[in-house]
């Protein structure tokens, strides 16, 4: 899918519909939603409100207009995941799918989405011991670009997805069905997950033209399945026995500060003889090597979520050094999210490639599933003092039926919203006057767009 993303906002004074200062944007997307056996047929169990599920492992929410406009230029999104009937190290992600407008439900392998974080559950006890949620934050201030644009929101909505893999395992077939056979041998839940999306808005950020472009979501790379620009079914390598993959794309026009946004890990068992080894990953742009990184980092800080005596955690022989340098991911933790800057692009025929050029999967078990695409958009940070932000005043305030905005300065209305305290646009013109008669009394916020396409906001009362 290829979008060319417009953000019209040069310098913008947001709000937030928690307050009216510059209080964060809070939106609890999903609450302690529980998740299911992945090998199973898909539970009919209740789901959260307003959600619909993909399947066990996958819950979509779809983000209103409303939540779109009070997400500012930064945001983070937040998850906490507590083991339920799962006690081994799985994979969870969270995905931004873009479903064709106006659909209340789609089919989870019919949309494009992306991925936007990756996280490791841990190997963790919460059946005989304490309660424990653990925390994964990840800082993605480029997705604003795309929630706010207004050609891709033309033809589709945003959709949240949460997912948490797990599996209760057996009697006599390990897992927590096994560990915990008087406890977990007949249920089939897994884990609990909740979302929640912190935004604010950062005025002296402005913002330039926005550029688009999916490549991937996760495939999976693996040196024995031959994948090809026509027939790779989401798997494989373009040379057998390498681990290696190449995606062309074409730009449109030129791209301003292009980045390659990448997610990378390791998936397998210990026979298969990738999961817990690192290994150089190279990447390319038309055939230059523009990064070589080696996942992994030190396991120690996670070994509070790790409270079953098995995994990396569990050998009494290793040494915290060790367990530091051991694995390519801990379980426990959030798998990065790496972003590689290009420049500025020209328009036309480029490529991305990744290359494990030490990579060895045994008995033709394992894979490298990789999510990436390619955003640019210009950003630079002006100086308090730089901002020549458009003010306006509204008269009277209080008001009983029409309101006037006066603008101060040369610029002209370009769009006026009046907001209520749930959020909720109640009114929507393209004229300085507001006719407010058919208002509730109470307050509301007036955010006007100027010809300038600056955006300011003014709280008023109606009578």
């Amino acid at each position: 899918m290829k979008k060319t993303l417009l953000i019209f906002s040069l310098v913008t004074s947001m709000f937030s519909f928690k307050a009216f200062a510059q209080d964060p944007y809070v939106l609890n997307v999903f609450d302690e939603a529980v998740y299911y056996g992945m090998y199973e047929g898909t539970v009919s169990e209740p789901i959260p409100e307003g959600a619909i599920r993909n399947n066990n492992s996958s819950y979509g929410k779809k983000l209103t207009d409303e939540q779109i406009a009070a997400i500012g230029n930064r945001l983070t999104i937040n998850v906490l995941a507590e083991a339920l009937c799962d006690d081994y190290d799985r994979i969870g992600n969270v995905n931004l799918a873009f479903v064709p407008k106006g659909a209340t439900s789609y089919v989870y392998g019919e949309v494009t989405r992306i991925e936007v974080g990756r996280f490791i559950t841990p190997f963790m006890n919460n059946l005989t011991r304490p309660v424990t949620q653990v925390p994964y934050t990840f800082e993605v201030n480029n997705i604003t670009k795309i929630l706010h644009d207004t050609s891709i929101s033309a033809d589709y909505d945003f959709w949240l997805e949460l997912e948490i893999y797990g599996y209760q395992g057996g009697i006599g077939a390990g897992g927590a069905a096994g560990d915990f056979p008087s406890i977990c041998g007949t249920r089939n839940d897994v884990y609990k997950g909740s979302l929640e999306l912190v935004s604010d808005n950062d005025p002296t950020i402005v913002q330039g033209d926005n550029y688009f472009e999916w490549l991937s979501y996760k495939f999976e790379l693996k040196d024995y399945v031959q994948a090809t620009e026509t027939n790779n079914m989401g798997q494989g390598t373009d040379i057998l026995d390498e681990t290696v993959r190449t995606i062309n794309f074409t730009l449109t026009e030129p791209v301003a500060n292009a980045k390659f946004y990448l997610i990378t890990s390791n998936h397998g068992s210990n026979s298969g003889g990738e999961e817990y080894i690192r290994r150089f990953h190279d990447v390319y742009l038309d055939g230059t090597r523009l990064l070589r990184y080696t996942p992994g980092e030190n396991c120690e800080p996670y070994r509070q979520y790790n409270t079953m005596p098995n995994g990396i955690y569990g050998n009494s022989v290793m040494t915290p050094a060790q367990w530091a340098s051991f694995s390519n991911w801990c379980p426990g933790a959030k798998i990065p999210i790496r972003v590689i800057s290009l420049g500025d692009l020209a328009a036309g025929e480029h490529s991305f490639k990744i290359d494990v050029p030490f990579a060895v999967f045994r008995n033709d078990q394992g894979y490298f599933p990789m999510s990436v695409y390619v955003q640019g958009y210009s950003e630079t940070t002006a100086g308090v003092k730089d901002v020549k932000q458009t003010t306006f005043n509204i008269s009277p305030n209080p008001v009983n039926d029409i309101a006037t905005i006066n603008v101060t300065g040369a610029q002209t209305v370009k769009s006026v919203s009046v907001i209520n305290t749930l959020g909720q646009e109640v009114l929507h013109g393209t004229t300085a006057t507001i006719n407010t008669a058919s208002l509730q009394s109470g307050v509301y916020i007036v955010k006007v767009q100027f010809n300038n396409n600056q955006v300011a906001t003014q709280k008023i009362i109606k009578k």
